[in-house]
């Protein structure tokens, strides 16, 4: 039976651009999805990619809220970066939509409807917290504190990053605004649950997550500890509801409450598909009703599998509608072997990738011969990158093209020779083995694969000598055969990386004059007697020049900048408050020492970061508003721009200078001075802002 395939990528939030990271997903998912779609009729008959953007939540109402403009315009305006992005580095999704649709809203008010009739939605009156500062309830990202399973600090109210539990706010130890850096207050409300903990929901999923192919051996065993073993019940209920002021859909016969963010996330997949299926007259119950053939996977972080391998087949299955054929969980990127840095510049953007001159199809590349089916991480390490693509898409398969085609423009009108011969067939023979490794997602495989049939075209090439044959009178018909063979073996190799390099392959398609490729094209040579035209090159080697000017464009500037006088005065501050917490420790630098007096002089006090926010007309300073245990906070200009977002530190504890004379400045009054770490050699660039370890209150004495 001929395949129908519904394929989609996690939805990237509408609060931030697209970066590197970012785009391991959907350079592979897009890798997939093109080989399926390259596969003839009688094997798959529609493959259909679709992806939208994930507009709601308090974020996003605060990200507007602070730029002056509506949540709608904010989501709109995003869109279109998030879609300019992905275009440019080739991701050719059959619809980009947004989960703030009619479509959307439709699918979730009808899968929330169906739950209530099974059962399995149950309001209760909770105890939730409350910002008194912004004054609204506390969406559980917005709550931090430590967890309660592992102790770490400064997790989210919902998962723990580092152990991965799962949890409710209220279990937090320890629990701060992440809006306001108020204690939150605990308020009654009225919430919306879906009975996760419901038998039904348990043995489904058991049952479910052990099927083969729904998930990854890593992933499936992930799942069978958080289910725990037969007869236990480790699954919590799911609160799927928030108080207003919220941006999203509003519960149906609930005014006031939303439906939590994490539901109608998944259910945009559907809304997305909705809206394409109505475009387009494609049949969105046959995809979606249980009983049917056609396939639907979805390619995720494995950071939000929980969601996907629990929430939301439980939710689809008991709903009435088909659950994923699979789940596809992907890892991390590393840059050089590290996370991503903004003091080192790998923490990249794609927009700014593209602006630099690189050409996505490199990165492409490389990310596909990294990429295999497993939840392993993936490094972008930048001179094995340069060399790689130099190598392997320069060195060995554009250069068996530039070496030939031009002896058949000049020499022979253009037109090939008879292509066929017995040193291609193991090139031929591949396509069923590259093609099994593209279906199962070893794409490192198919290129490795991919790559020694190059090296054996270009054994041929050097063999035959073109060259030197052209030289050679009476070797026409030998010289003629040598560069026809080897552009049918070209044209192989394109077809074997089409999936990967879209644009390139259409360029050859134009080259050599014939239809755009099918993976079936490989049992059929080019004729003699082609006609191919003018070859031009198709893409050039990487300058490392490029790649450092990537990175740098990326880099937060460390160097002090001579500019305004208060901003000067505010670099030396923090940089004599580094000198003075050095010099008091034993054997601490060479230089003067002070005595325990002198530095007893300086009082130091642990701050809550109650408010954050730029510094209009001034390139590196950040505007503070700090609790140190005072009556009001107090407002401290530092310089810490380039290593901080204002809105990451809102919450956070520091260590400042409180007893430091107040300066009078260009932007306001300076009443104090935050504590922070560089190498002043440059050796390991980066501004690290100093925090106390929780349990420290504001005001405490730092001796």
């Amino acid at each position: 039976m001929s395949r129908k395939i519904l394929v989609t990528s996690a939805l990237p939030y509408a609060n931030g651009a697209i970066h590197l990271g970012h785009l391991v997903e959907y350079i592979q998912t897009d890798i997939w999805v093109r080989f399926q779609k390259m596969q003839p009729q009688d094997k798959v008959a529609e493959c259909w990619y679709v992806c939208a953007d994930d507009t709601h939540g308090t974020p996003i109402m605060l990200r507007a809220e602070k730029d002056g403009i509506t949540p709608e315009a904010l989501i709109e305006r995003v869109h279109g970066e998030h879609a300019r992005d992905f275009a440019g580095f080739h991701v050719a999704f059959d619809n980009f939509y947004s989960t703030h649709s009619p479509e959307t809203q439709e699918c979730a008010n009808v899968i929330y409807a169906r739950l209530q009739q099974a059962g399995l939605i149950e309001r209760r009156t909770i105890e939730q917290y409350y910002d008194p500062a912004k004054q609204m309830f506390l969406p559980d990202r917005f709550i931090k504190g430590e967890c309660p399973k592992c102790g770490a600090h400064d997790q989210y109210g919902d998962n723990c990053e580092s152990c991965g539990a799962a949890y409710t706010p209220n279990d937090l130890k320890n629990p701060y605004s992440a809006i306001s850096g108020a204690k939150p207050e605990l308020r009654h409300s009225d919430h919306y649950f879906f009975k996760l903990s419901d038998e039904r929901c348990q043995s489904f999923l058991r049952r479910w997550t052990r099927e083969p192919g729904r998930l990854q051996p890593e992933a499936a065993n992930k799942m069978q500890e958080w289910l725990g073993a037969e007869g236990e019940n480790k699954l919590t209920d799911w609160d799927i509801s928030r108080d207003a002021p919220y941006f999203g859909f509003e519960i149906p016969d609930a005014p006031g409450k939303y439906f939590y963010v994490w539901l109608d996330a998944p259910i945009g997949y559907m809304g997305s598909f909705k809206n394409l299926c109505d475009r387009r007259g494609i049949d969105f119950d046959a995809y979606f009703t249980p009983d049917t053939a056609a396939e639907l996977y979805h390619f995720i972080g494995k950071d939000i599998l929980y969601f996907h391998a629990l929430f939301w087949p439980a939710e689809l299955e008991h709903a009435g509608y088909r659950t994923p054929s699979g789940i596809f969980a992907h890892g991390f990127l590393t840059v050089n072997g590290a996370k991503m840095s903004k003091s080192r510049g790998t923490f990249i953007t794609a927009e700014s990738y593209l602006q630099t001159g690189l050409n996505p199809e490199w990165l492409r590349y490389y990310y596909a011969a990294k990429l295999n089916s497993t939840m392993e991480d993936i490094d972008l390490n930048l001179e094995d990158f340069v060399a790689r693509v130099n190598s392997d898409l320069v060195g060995k398969y554009v250069n068996i093209a530039s070496r030939c085609a031009g002896f058949i423009g000049k020499r022979f009108g253009g037109r090939l020779a008879a292509t066929e011969a017995d040193w291609q067939k193991p090139l031929r023979d591949a396509a069923a083995g590259i093609a099994q490794a593209y279906e199962e997602r070893e794409f490192g495989r198919a290129l490795r694969e991919i790559m020694a049939l190059a090296d054996a075209a270009n054994v041929f090439v050097n063999d035959k000598k073109p060259w030197e044959l052209a030289k050679q009178e009476g070797r026409e018909a030998e010289l003629h055969a040598a560069c026809s063979q080897a552009i049918e073996a070209f044209r192989l190799l394109t077809l074997y990386l089409k999936p990967v390099l879209p644009k390139v392959a259409e360029a050859v398609e134009a080259f050599l004059g014939i239809a755009p490729l099918a993976w079936n094209d490989a049992a059929t040579p080019l004729p003699a007697g082609h006609a191919i035209n003018a070859y031009s090159h198709l893409m050039t080697r990487i300058d490392p020049k490029l790649v450092a000017a990537l990175v740098e464009a990326n880099k937060v500037s460390l160097a002090p900048v001579p500019e305004a006088a208060p901003q000067k005065h505010a670099e030396k501050q923090e940089k004599a408050a580094e000198v003075a917490k050095a010099a008091a420790e034993v054997g601490g630098v060479a230089g003067p020492h002070i005595s325990i007096d002198d530095f007893m002089k300086i009082e130091l006090k642990v701050a809550r970061i109650v408010n954050a926010g730029h510094v209009e007309g001034a390139e590196k300073l950040i505007r503070l508003s700090l609790d140190i245990g005072e009556e009001k906070p107090r407002q401290v200009f530092a310089g810490i721009k380039s290593a901080y977002d204002p809105a990451q530190l809102i919450g956070r504890l520091t260590v400042m200078v409180a007893n430091l004379a107040p300066r009078k400045m260009k932007f306001g009054l300076s009443e104090g001075m935050i504590l922070a770490a560089s190498d002043a050699d440059g050796k390991t660039p980066g501004i690290f802002l100093l925090a106390p370890d929780a349990g420290a209150c504001p005001g405490m004495r730092v001796k």
